[in-house]
């Protein structure tokens, strides 16, 4: 499998291959991030889990190895096998694609990638990288990306994140070939996505070192905060100064007739029109960055209320609304058809608590059911002080794990 790099073993790179978007793009942003605790995503803890039964499978064809398959009783389900299914076959493509021409192939599954010859203490993990001999003579280098999410659509044309990886494995194995093809694919099964881009040796070592300096300055902290699409998974962006000026500049421009003040330090406001709906339509790109930074304010201003228990003015955490649930259906349904009512189920399973509440009716079902129904309390919210609802004290959260620890690049 050949030697590891010893800062492979350190965490995440503070310059990520799959926050490189950000960094190039707003080099301070690094850093900025670098210390900001997050919490745990499960979906994260999906992924993670569908790149390992992709790599056990890989393994167990090609590398000859006894894997067991890991298993998880939370995440695996047929959707689970078919994605991790279409990664493995797409691999198992390029692999046969190269054995083809009768030379044995390099391959590295989770491959540590050292990228430091462009990035300062740049390194990442590669899910899948194969080397070899085209059957039409070209030499390629070959690197490949899983993505499991459902969410954002990620196209390899391009894309940092793939060429920097590239960069890495190319600074680890160019001594093999001298490569004609440097070929990059992002497999996102649960999108149907499987993109794939091409670049030759000396295309992508020019790109590498156009972004030689930026790297530089993000690696100092340097350079200018600049608001963008690539804010979206940044960590900082609700207390991001540049992106807060963004967010009210637009606010301004959009509802102010004149960008000048009135005598009371104002803006001028639009006289009392109606607007045409193609205007309205052209306000839709800016209404969707204030909305994402009004959203990631209240979110982060919330958590640090819930979960840290400070206090914010005109604000409390209260309980949210709870919802009863049955704690033992197995015996919920046996008392039930005890006392006469069989027809509970819908279709396969036992009927709702509300559902069968209205059929048996809330007393009897009550007296019918005792010790089986509770009420959890709700989750703790976060609302104006003019809500209703009682304030509630919340427990200052005793374990975060920081942003390097647990902001995987889904490597």
């Amino acid at each position: 499998m050949g030697k590891t790099p010893d800062h492979a073993h350190r965490g995440h790179a503070v310059l990520s291959a799959s926050s490189s978007k950000q960094w190039l793009n707003c080099p301070p942003s690094a850093r900025l991030q670098e210390n900001v605790p997050n919490l745990g995503s499960v979906y994260a803890k999906e992924g993670t889990h569908c790149h390992e039964i992709t790599e056990a499978k890989l393994r167990s064809r090609y590398f000859h190895e006894d894997v067991t398959q890991p298993k998880d009783e939370e995440f695996d389900c047929e959707e689970v096998e078919q994605v991790t299914d279409s990664c493995y076959e797409y691999c198992a493509g390029v692999i046969e694609e190269l054995k083809a021409s009768r030379v044995e192939p390099i391959v590295r599954l989770e491959l540590k990638i050292d990228y430091t010859n462009i990035v300062p203490d740049g390194f990442g993990t590669g899910d899948f990288v194969a080397m070899g001999i085209l059957p039409d003579g070209r030499k390629l280098l070959h690197v490949v990306d899983y993505k499991f999410g459902r969410g954002v659509l990620v196209e390899a044309d391009h894309n940092s994140q793939m060429m920097l990886y590239a960069i890495g494995a190319l600074n680890q194995f160019g001594y093999l070939y001298d490569f004609d093809v440097i070929r990059m694919t992002i497999l996102q099964p649960r999108l149907a996505n499987f993109s794939t881009f091409e670049m030759t040796q000396q295309e992508l070592t020019d790109w590498g070192e156009s972004i030689r300096p930026i790297a530089k300055l993000a690696w100092e902290g340097k350079g200018e905060q600049k608001p963008g699409d690539w804010c979206k998974f940044c960590r900082v962006k609700p207390t991001c100064q540049a992106r807060r000026a963004e967010a009210l500049e637009r606010a301004r421009e959009e509802f102010a007739d004149d960008p000048d003040e009135d005598g009371e330090g104002l803006p001028r406001m639009k006289p009392p029109t109606l607007i045409p709906l193609m205007d309205l339509a052209k306000s839709l790109p800016m209404l969707d960055r204030i909305r994402e930074w009004i959203e990631s304010v209240f979110a982060y201003v919330s958590d640090a209320a819930i979960n840290d228990g400070i206090d914010i003015p005109g604000y409390k955490v209260v309980e949210g609304r709870s919802i009863r649930t049955i704690l033992d259906k197995e015996e919920t349904a046996r008392r039930l058809i005890q006392e006469g009512y069989e027809d509970i189920w819908k279709p396969k399973e036992l009927m709702t608590l509300t559902d069968l509440e209205k059929m048996v009716g809330k007393k009897r079902f009550a007296e019918i059911t005792e010790g089986l129904i509770a009420k959890p309390p709700g989750k703790p919210t976060f609302v104006p002080e003019s809500d209703r609802r009682k304030a509630i004290k919340t427990e200052p959260r005793t374990q975060r794990t920081t942003a390097a620890e647990d902001f995987a690049d889904e490597d």
